[in-house]
């Protein structure tokens, strides 16, 4: 009786360190769910910018001045963005406006104002002259610097109308994004048909699309130019060149 008392307890005692029976499992490497990156980058190529990252899935060369330099793959989330522009019961009106067709609009404004900004701030500071580019009248002619301008057109009330203007302009110009987001049109990105010297009048799709980039290319130097001039008068390099006027290094004291 007591040999089977201890045998019953030594069979318990191995059973509890046995490993459990593992059933089949209901789910496997292949039932789940897709990566967002596997849909966001191709693969099988490498970014012409970028080499050491695979190719930005939309960035397929279609874009004039695409050269695959999106590090942060911001064109390929999936997005229509043509709720920002238009009601919420448009938006299932039409295919909207994915990623990168938004993105490109974007860009191309932000570089024909940035190249606007930049001339319009080394004009005002008499970087292409004797004298100053500005409007007549003191209020104007004595701001001592387009960095200081800001401040004191706001206080003036001269932005303020800016802005007004800007925005009418602004609301204005979203109808054609609306009528694409309908399928209404099918206009090219930045396509505002603004050619009132008609460079582009007769020339071939080569010529137009070289005449795109060298308007893309240039947008895009403005945007840089444009935030190291202002940088650099922030830093106290208010007049042209803006160098920043730093102190003698045998006065600095340690």
């Amino acid at each position: 009786m007591m040999n089977a008392a201890v045998l019953s307890l030594l069979v318990g005692s191995a059973a509890a360190f046995a490993p459990a029976q593992q059933g089949v499992s209901t789910t496997s490497l292949d039932a789940m769910p897709d990566r967002m990156w596997d849909k966001m980058v191709d693969k099988t190529e490498r970014s012409k910018a970028m080499p050491f990252l695979p190719r930005p899935i939309n960035l397929d060369g279609s874009y004039v001045g695409d050269v695959g330099f999106d590090p942060f793959y911001l064109s390929s989330i999936p997005k229509n963005f043509a709720g920002f522009i238009q009601p919420p019961s448009w938006e299932d009106q039409g295919e909207g406006l994915p990623t990168l067709y938004w993105m490109r609009e974007a860009e191309l404004k932000h570089g024909r104002v940035t190249m606007l900004a930049w001339a319009g701030w080394l004009a005002t500071d008499g970087a292409f002259g004797p004298v100053p580019f500005r409007f007549p009248g003191a209020v104007y002619h004595d701001v001592p610097s387009s960095y200081e301008a800001h401040d004191i057109m706001v206080a003036q009330g001269s932005l303020g109308f800016m802005l007004f203007a800007v925005g009418f302009i602004e609301f204005c110009t979203s109808a054609v994004l609306v009528e694409v987001a309908k399928g209404e049109s099918d206009r090219e990105a930045g396509d505002f048909k603004l050619d009132p010297l008609q460079f582009l009048k007769g020339k071939s799709k080569e010529e137009v699309d070289n005449m795109k980039l060298m308007e893309l290319q240039n947008g895009r130097t403005a945007m840089l130019a444009f935030s190291g001039v202002v940088t650099q008068a922030a830093l106290g390099g208010t007049e042209f060149p803006y160098l920043v006027p730093y102190p003698n290094v045998a006065d600095i004291t340690w």
